[in-house]
């Protein structure tokens, strides 16, 4: 678990579900925002129980939440909730805890009594995040801005593959959804002042991440790794 900026912190764990050939789908990121007000865990997952990295990662988020006077745990899209209940369930009582993402979060709790502060596009998550929309339809996945880190962490719309950013839009789509109706969801992510790119799949992207966006709609939408 490593610094990668002022107050942003990431690390990887092994996908619980998914493997490919492609070593670069094997390992997801996860990410610890610290500001005066509180720490923000995106997309949280522990390494595997019993392990030296899972004891690495858990001793620096304990030294983390020691220092934080509330602890918000974001979930961009319900699949990616993962670590993030027996998180709250480890720091709850320590110091205030809420986890926020969209409703289908809920319905990935193992305890019924797990609470979920429920989010919407435009709602701001823990103290600082402001959830964003994509989609055409809407999709449950929100992209989370960090106006004070100047960083946009994503789901899994964009990915960092073989060094650069790109939209992920796996088949079947047709070219003419893609182009009028996908892309323009994702025009206000380019407004945003943004130089780092939180991604979960791949290396985040800690300078130019304005644009790193834009060079991404630019280019042919990415299907996935093969295998």
């Amino acid at each position: 678990m490593n610094e990668i900026a002022p107050g942003i912190s990431h690390w990887t764990a092994p996908h619980p579900e998914w493997r490919t050939r492609d070593p670069w789908g094997h390992r997801v990121a996860s990410y610890a925002l610290v500001d005066r007000r509180g720490l923000s865990l995106v997309d949280p997952l522990l390494p595997p129980e019993d392990t030296a990295e899972r004891a690495r990662v858990q001793a620096r988020l304990d030294e983390l939440v020691e220092a934080a006077p509330r602890l918000d745990i974001l979930i961009t899209i319900p699949y990616h909730t993962r670590s993030a209940e027996p998180l709250f369930h480890r720091y709850r009582t320590r110091l205030p805890v809420r986890i926020w993402g969209a409703p289908g979060v809920r319905t990935r709790f193992q305890s019924s009594v797990t609470p979920l502060t429920p989010l919407q596009p435009g709602d701001t998550a823990g103290t600082s995040a402001v959830a964003l929309a994509i989609g055409k339809p809407r999709r449950s996945e929100m992209p989370l801005y960090f106006a004070a880190h100047r960083a946009l962490a994503l789901g899994d719309v964009m990915v960092n593959y073989a060094g650069a950013v790109r939209i992920w839009q796996p088949p079947p789509f047709t070219e003419r959804w893609y182009r009028e109706a996908f892309l323009p969801s994702l025009h206000p992510l380019l407004t945003l002042d943004v130089e780092r790119i939180l991604v979960t799949h791949g290396e985040p992207v800690l300078s130019s991440g304005a644009a790193a966006l834009a060079a991404a709609v630019q280019m042919p939408p990415w299907s996935g790794p093969h295998g």
